[in-house]
């Protein structure tokens, strides 16, 4: 099989992490104080990808530029495509063509996350060599996904449905997706949707339906789609289980129990970090607490506050709280702070350069 190229998508609008994504792309909104993206592009190079095109946005496309830059950083080399309007994933392969080539190539959602990376089922891709291979994992609701249904003993793929309303089975596609180039001929012989896209399941479909190789694998880790706070919360708490204990900040009268990675810079003063979490450079942490599952940003401040299983991006701070902020998401530069009252339990999800003050 010829070298693999990656392609990310990383164009969507993130509606549903609103007001986060008014004034960031979703994909770079942190996940353990790393964006989305981050780990789709390092899950590339692992499994030896080493030429990867992302799809952007006109909107979000020069931020996510200025984050992920040439990819030198990863290991790879990065070449962006824009992609005029989400008209749906096929539509974003053939937007892809040019760079793609007559190359295989993997696909993958840039605001998913998959435990484990993909080196293995890039390995399973280039032995077999299929036309296609789809990951698939059961999900409770199908018909919010992409649904297939394999044939008899599991073995092939003989049917994919977009969001069905009776789901053929509980097995939802994974936003990583492989396929040699022959998926091209696919997404132009679809036509779109009922909502007006061209939709990677009807062109897998399409190969199905000429007869040709459509494997599929079961995955048996997790897999996280972060386009909503609950994902957003829940991919947080994955990642920080995975983390190794590391203090490099000062410590001043400061308690830290457990799984907790303390950047450099970080000033913790008589406050009490328990893990596993992390708290990012530059962030001070003084007379509070920290609970299980908070990724605190670089910069931030955290003071006469109790923060747990939440997400503050960068510069973002949390004073005099008299009372704990629990399961939030807060955008970069947010200012949350209250007088002393009686104490009580909060959960927020505000975006970026916003003050709330409650009285």
């Amino acid at each position: 099989m010829a070298e693999l190229k990656g392609l990310i998508l990383s164009g969507g609008r993130g509606t549903r992490l609103r007001p986060i994504t008014y004034t960031s792309a979703k994909q770079l909104v942190p996940v353990a104080n790393k964006p989305v993206l981050f780990f789709g592009i390092e899950a590339m190079a692992q499994a030896g990808i080493r030429q990867v095109g992302i799809i952007i946005a006109p909107e979000t496309g020069d931020e996510i530029r200025a984050a992920a830059g040439d990819g030198s950083r990863f290991g790879v080399e990065i070449t962006y495509i824009v992609q005029d309007e989400p008209a749906g994933l096929a539509h974003a392969v053939l937007t892809a063509e040019p760079f793609l080539s007559d190359s295989p190539f993997v696909m993958y959602l840039g605001d998913n996350l998959l435990q484990g990376g993909m080196t293995e089922l890039v390995a399973a891709f280039r032995e077999h060599e299929p036309h296609a291979l789809i990951l698939l994992t059961s999900v409770p609701d199908p018909e919010n996904y992409g649904v297939a249904e394999l044939g008899p003993g599991g073995k092939g793929v003989v049917r994919l449905v977009e969001k069905p309303v009776d789901p053929p089975s509980d097995l939802a596609l994974v936003g990583v997706y492989m396929f040699t180039p022959l998926i091209h001929t696919a997404a132009k012989a679809i036509q779109p949707s009922a909502r007006g896209e061209l939709e990677i399941t009807d062109a897998i479909q399409w190969l199905v339906d000429e007869g040709r190789t459509v494997e599929s694998h079961i995955v048996r880790g997790w897999w996280k789609d972060t386009g909503r706070l609950d994902d957003m919360l829940e991919a947080n708490r994955l990642i920080l289980e995975t983390f190794e204990r590391r203090v490099e900040g000062e410590l001043i009268d400061a308690q830290v129990d457990g799984r907790v990675v303390v950047e450099p810079g970080a000033v913790l003063e008589r406050a009490t970090v328990r893990g596993p979490a992390i708290i990012g450079a530059g962030a001070v942490i003084r007379d509070a607490y920290i609970g299980p599952y908070t990724a605190v940003g670089a910069g931030c401040t955290v003071e006469s506050a109790e923060v747990e299983h939440s997400i503050l991006l960068e510069g973002s701070s949390v004073t005099n709280l008299d009372g704990r902020m629990e399961s939030s998401l807060l955008g970069k530069d947010v200012r949350i702070s209250r007088g002393a009252r009686q104490p009580r339990a909060y959960r927020f999800m505000v975006g970026d350069n916003s003050e709330i003050g409650i009285l």
